[in-house]
């Protein structure tokens, strides 16, 4: 091994005791839904920062496709203004879409390959990113052909066919379908524009336990460390499967996971949201990168939502994958299948507005926790003891503590994670 590769490792990985680490609350939204899907986010922040100069040029870029239901209509578009309650946004990141660096490299099916539905709660006080398998076997419902009528409806396909069948409408019925959630807002980027984005913030620091060498998508991380990556590295790193944890796309999912955190973490400490350059070369990126539905392409519901999200803090945040298995028989033989009674449990918790908690140290198979990652910072709302007698402050009424979601996999935002190497 070259001193040229082992410089590229910052850090190897000690064994050491496990800390967890914590991130300050402010921006937490802005910051997340900029990760998401490489994305539509961006927007929403740049409608509010760099309002003042660039966002009638930035919604030009912005490619709108129309959302329709089953029978083809398209939807109402949601009353704006002052954002009042919680909503749901899909973010999709397609394989082999038209014009990009690989497309029809693997046939001629644009793939909705990353799927993540992100919920803001009616309070606006926690959020919840739940990343879909793309090779979840779930039922995929009679979506409208662009030339007129239906597809027929199907019990069973991988969730990734649904862009082929019926475009984003397709997607968005599906999930829909498999969750019971409304979701009247997505957007789509390709995998380039995802390359691009990690490039536009200067690379992004990931963390493994070992070493990576995937020749399926050339990702080669020669030792344990972190790893500042962009463009098509940092690509490779969120599309490899058979180099991080069981090789599944369970394993993925969270190795992804451990990269939407760290770039969460460089968002905020370099500022980049505060920056108007930055952030203005970050946002032409995503609106050039993108498709988004006409519900969210306008900058009245871009601001709106931004004044929302910028408020919510990190801990109250958590990625999660719907919950699933491998190593199923029939329709789910070489595929993913789904755990109803945690699936149900799960949304339950969403539907109805209540908090919940991951067991500790339940990542996934393509993470860990990190054993260098800091100490938590104190919450600066706690007020330091003292010494001195004072008046007598009568208890806060004690919270009922948020129940703890059994085989439910993630972390949150605030969490420093490690990706497993396979």
């Amino acid at each position: 091994m070259t001193e040229q590769l082992r410089d590229r490792a910052s850090r190897s990985l000690p064994t050491a005791s496990v800390r967890h680490g914590r991130l300050r609350r402010h921006s937490a939204w802005k910051t997340l839904l900029a990760v998401l899907g490489g994305t539509m986010a961006v927007v929403m922040v740049s409608g509010v920062s760099v309002a003042a100069i660039a966002v009638n040029q930035l919604n030009q870029n912005i490619d709108v496709v129309e959302l329709v239901d089953e029978a083809g209509e398209e939807r109402p578009v949601p009353t704006l203004g002052e954002w009042e309650g919680g909503f749901n946004v899909l973010l999709v990141g397609v394989d082999n879409a038209e014009g990009q660096a690989d497309g029809g490299s693997r046939g001629s099916a644009v793939l909705n390959d990353v799927n993540i539905l992100v919920h803001v709660a009616e309070d606006q006080q926690s959020a919840v990113a739940i990343s879909i398998p793309r090779d979840m076997v779930v039922p995929v419902p009679s979506c409208p052909r662009p030339e007129g009528g239906n597809y027929s409806a199907m019990s069973a396909q991988p969730i990734n066919v649904a862009m082929s069948y019926g475009g984003l409408s397709c997607v968005v019925l599906t999930v829909e379908a498999l969750t019971g959630l409304d979701v009247p807002y997505a957007g789509i980027i390709t995998f380039d524009g995802v390359a691009r984005m990690s490039s536009a913030v200067g690379g992004v620091d990931v963390c493994v336990d070992g070493p990576i060498n995937d020749r399926y998508t050339g990702l080669v991380l020669p030792e344990a460390g972190t790893y500042s990556l962009e463009g098509g590295e940092a690509l490779a790193f969120l599309r490899t499967r058979y180099g991080v944890g069981d090789g599944s796309d369970l394993g993925r999912i969270s190795s992804q996971q451990v990269y939407l955190s760290s770039l969460i973490r460089k968002v905020q400490t370099e500022g980049v949201l505060t920056d108007l350059t930055k952030l203005y070369g970050l946002a032409t990126v995503a609106t050039t990168s993108m498709q988004l539905s006409s519900s969210i392409a306008r900058p009245d519901t871009m601001v709106s939502m931004a004044l929302v999200l910028r408020d919510i803090p990190t801990e109250n945040i958590s990625f999660v994958q719907y919950p699933s298995t491998t190593g199923g028989t029939g329709v789910y033989l070489g595929k993913v299948q789904p755990i109803r009674s945690q699936a149900e449990a799960l949304f339950d918790k969403i539907r109805n507005g209540e908090s919940f908690l991951l067991e500790e140290g339940e990542t996934g198979v393509g993470s860990t926790t990190d054993p260098n990652a800091p100490a938590p910072e104190p919450d600066p709302s706690t007020p330091a003891p003292t010494t001195e007698a004072g008046p007598t402050v009568p208890p806060l009424e004690a919270e009922e503590p948020a129940e703890v979601l059994t085989g439910v996999k993630g972390q949150t935002a605030a969490d420093f994670t490690c990706a497993v190497s396979n």
